[in-house]
Formats: structure tokens, C-alpha cells, sequence
């Protein structure tokens, strides 16, 4: 609704992870490169793990878009609140494998082939699964046996188990003491602070056509939706979103904190203080 008026080719502040838009802050850079290092040199379990709306999903969706036209297939499993065995099947649908039955031995037997395929053709695979806090022990103990799949000097599979901190709890149950000697590969996602919140709201406006003209949100805005949002990307976005609509609706050219508290607030459906 506001792009046109403030000049963006496209709204900047979608919630939805489009990896054109992530900000490698530090932390996310180092998230990104231990997530790449891991899956290129064939460490069998990576896990990522961040607040809600720290950009994890992000990362993984840039990750997949660095492996496109590379020797490497992915899948992504962004529902993993599934029976072991559907599990399995989601797994080897993402893959494009035909299997003959729809039990865990044909699963696991058409997953084989399919992986030693792929390596002999020098290909790599990667199994990512978002939200994976939603796991149980039982199904985390199947994605575990998934590992087994490998040759005497390679893993066939790279899983990456990318989920919010919960995630790190559910590992430490003792029935999943096999699968933690396993993760080779750690990394957690933490919130931006306040210099970096105010380079991923100009590296966001860049992205979606903002040229000439400076940011619109003035020094005291970015304060309080730094303070309000506490460095969380998603929050971010959404508060921005929300003043930049205000602005339009007010026809002004720039949000202050003012104008960021007074749209939150309604946003949000309370008063302003």
C-alpha cells in the first residue's frame, strides 16, 4: 500500500523468510558460514537454534538458494509434527523417490539406493527440518537412523536440525544420547543490537528500491524499535511495517517514535501510554 509512496519497488518488510532480504549481521554470518562449512564437508548433523523470529528459517532458505545448480539436493521438511513413518515419507517424497511400498523398510531401503546413487554421482544431499523443537525423542531417534545411511569414509546424508531453543532441552533426554554424540556442528542464533537493528532496517529499505532518498525512520524511531522488538528480525519487520503504514495513512515522509509507538499501539489494539 505504501511502496509506491515512499518510493519502494516492493514492500520491505514482509514477514515471510526471502532470503534477498536477510542481513548478515555477525552472528548470522557465522550461523551461515558453520551451516555451509557443515553440509560442504559432509558432518552428518548440524543443529541451529534461535529465539522465534531470530531468522533461522531465513538462513536456511539462503543456504538452499547458495546450493542451487550445485551437486547438491535438498529437502526441507517445514512440518515435522509427523508420525515416525510419515516422517519418512515426506522425506523421500521431497527427494523425488518412488518408493514400492509405504513401510519403514522400503523407506529406508529406497533412501539407500537413492543416497548411494547421488554419491557415486558425486552429488551431495541435504535434509533440512525446520521447527524440529516439534519433535518428539521417537522421531528424533528415527532422523538419527537416517545418519546410519553412509559408506565406510562418507555421510550419505547431512541433516540439519534447525529449531528454537526448546530444541536443545528435547537433546538432552537420555534416550538421544546416540544422537548428540552425532551433532558435529552447533550454532546459536541470537538478537541483533541496536547498531545492527538499524543496518538490517536500511539494508531491508536498499533491498526494496530505496535509492536516493534516506531512510525514513529517524534516529529516535529506530531507538524505540530496537527497545520494543529487542533485536528480533521478525519484530522488527513487523514494526516497521506497521509505522510505514502509519506514515502513509498520516502523509508524512518520516516515522519518529511517536508516530512508531502511536501505530504499534494500534497494532497491537492498546492505548498509547
Amino acid at each position: 500500500m505504501y511502496n509506491e509512496y515512499f518510493g519502494f519497488k516492493e514492500a520491505p518488510f514482509n514477514v515471510t523468510p526471502d532470503p534477498r532480504f536477510i542481513f548478515f549481521s555477525p552472528k548470522h554470518l557465522d550461523a551461515f558460514s558453520c551451516l555451509l562449512y557443515g553440509i560442504e564437508s559432509r558432518k552428518g548433523f548440524i543443529q541451529i537454534t534461535g529465539e522465534i523470529g531470530a531468522g533461522k528459517t531465513t538462513l536456511c532458505r539462503a543456504a538452499l538458494d547458495k546450493f542451487k545448480n550445485t551437486r547438491t539436493h535438498t529437502a526441507l521438511i517445514l512440518n515435522p509434527r509427523l508420525s515416525e513413518l510419515h516422517l519418512l515419507h515426506t522425506i523421500a517424497e521431497d527427494f523425488g523417490i518412488a518408493l514400492k511400498a509405504k513401510n519403514k523398510k522400503e523407506c529406508f531401503d529406497g533412501l539407500n539406493r537413492f543416497l548411494l546413487e547421488e554419491f557415486h554421482k558425486e552429488y551431495n544431499t541435504v535434509l533440512i527440518v525446520d521447527e524440529a523443537q516439534d519433535l518428539t525423542p521417537k522421531t528424533l531417534e528415527q532422523v538419527r537412523l537416517l545418519s546410519n545411511l553412509e559408506t565406510s569414509r562418507e555421510k550419505l546424508l547431512q541433516i540439519v536440525l534447525v529449531g528454537q531453543p526448546e530444541l536443545r532441552e528435547t537433546l538432552n533426554h537420555p534416550s538421544l544420547a546416540q544422537l548428540r554424540q552425532r551433532i558435529n556442528i552447533r550454532f546459536h542464533l541470537t538478537a541483533l543490537d541496536r547498531s545492527e537493528t538499524e543496518q538490517c532496517i536500511l539494508h531491508r529499505l536498499k533491498v526494496a528500491g530505496l535509492v536516493d532518498r534516506s531512510s525514513p525512520f529517524l534516529p529516535d524511531a529506530i531507538e524505540f524499535i530496537y527497545q520494543q522488538s529487542k533485536g528480533v528480525p521478525r519484530v522488527i519487520n513487523k514494526l516497521c511495517d506497521v509505522s510505514l503504514l502509519a506514515a502513509y495513512a498520516r502523509s508524512v515522509k518520516s516515522v519518529d517514535s511517536k508516530l512508531a509507538e502511536e501505530a504499534f499501539c494500534e497494532s497491537e489494539g492498546v492505548a498509547v501510554a
